[in-house]
């Protein structure tokens, strides 16, 4: 990234962050935003909720040695709640959304600003850089970052810069969340990508660039990434309910094969008896997706150790059959909890 000139006049900026049971990776991503080294004004709002493990201790840790951070409570414990209440506590004209296992990577901040002040758009961003630290957490990382694994959105694959349909977490004029009323928080998951529908639908910009990178810590068991895929199937749906103009085959492919793959397997099963026997050629459609899977995570795990490309498989199958039975049950049943609600 270019070196920052400390001669420029740079807007102060206010980093947000929904905290959550992150007792593990808070204070490692605060540290990343106090080393930026942006030379405009700099502060942190922490929205603190119900955590169950050791986070709010390491907050107030953090705010008791660094004061540029500030800690605001956030008793529901879901994403947009948190973010609207940072966001109200905050002071600057710049919003810069980070999650507390989301780690900059140096002169983010400042890159980020200069962009804002370059395009003209409301809202810039780059890619979600998943890398894991386990052999679970590396497979997962390398399915985050594949077509196969969550599709062709440029802030997981990449691409070139320019305009897009959203960006991972995203760096706000204050003005354009202000005008716009924040993040809805009838959506506990996509409200980024909501946001930024609406933005682009009044008629602003929001604008991806791959030279904005943040590390990403994903889920450590296959248990956690099921319940986050579910999570997110759930949400997409009513995305999609709400905004039937934004439908597409990335979004539908996963509820299409959770779908193939149980009707096959039960129509399988149905042929076992006398006279159904046609009905096994629905094991066409579980033996031709695990298939797809597999072949998928020979091309997609060659950089991996062997232990994370063994695992690749399951996990890229976990993601898919998770994301399509939330998207089948939908939100509106569905009981949402504050810890179901992270990113």
């Amino acid at each position: 990234m270019e070196a920052v000139d400390a001669a420029e006049p740079w807007p102060g900026v206010s980093v947000v962050m929904p905290v959550l049971d992150e007792e593990r990776h808070l204070g490692e991503a605060v540290d990343r935003i106090l080393r930026q080294g942006y030379p405009g004004e700099l502060e942190v709002v922490l929205a603190l909720g119900p955590s169950r493990d050791a986070t709010d201790a390491v907050a107030a840790e953090l705010a008791r040695r660094e004061p540029r951070v500030r800690l605001v409570p956030n008793p529901t414990g879901r994403t947009p709640a948190g973010l609207n209440a940072a966001v109200a506590a905050s002071r600057h004209d710049v919003v810069v959304r980070v999650d507390g296992h989301g780690l900059l990577t140096d002169g983010y901040i400042a890159a980020a600003v200069r962009l804002l002040q370059r395009t003209g758009a409301d809202n810039v961003g780059g890619i979600m850089a998943a890398e894991g630290e386990t052999d679970v957490e590396r497979a997962v990382a390398a399915a985050m970052t594949s077509r196969l694994g969550i599709g062709n959105a440029r802030f997981h694959v990449g691409g070139s810069a320019g305009p897009a349909e959203s960006v991972y977490l995203g760096v706000f004029r204050r003005a354009t969340l202000e005008r716009l009323g924040g993040f809805d928080e009838s959506f506990v998951r996509a409200q980024d990508w909501e946001l930024n529908h609406r933005i682009r639908q009044a008629g602003g910009t929001v604008w991806f660039s791959p030279e904005l990178t943040v590390t990403y810590r994903p889920r450590s068991s296959l248990r956690a990434l099921a319940r986050q895929f579910y999570r997110t199937g759930q949400w997409r749906r009513q995305v999609m309910q709400r905004y039937p103009g934004t439908v597409s085959a990335r979004y539908l492919a996963p509820p299409v094969a959770t779908a193939a793959v149980v009707a096959g397997t039960l129509a399988g099963l149905l042929g076992l008896r006398p006279g159904w026997r046609v009905a096994r050629w629905g094991w066409a459609a579980p033996v031709g997706y695990a298939a797809v899977v597999a072949v998928g995570a020979l091309a997609d795990s060659r950089p991996l150790p062997p232990g994370a490309r063994a695992r690749l498989p399951v996990v890229l199958a976990t993601m898919h059959l998770s994301w399509g039975a939330g998207f089948w049950r939908g939100a509106e049943r569905a009981q949402v909890s504050p810890r179901s609600a992270g990113t």
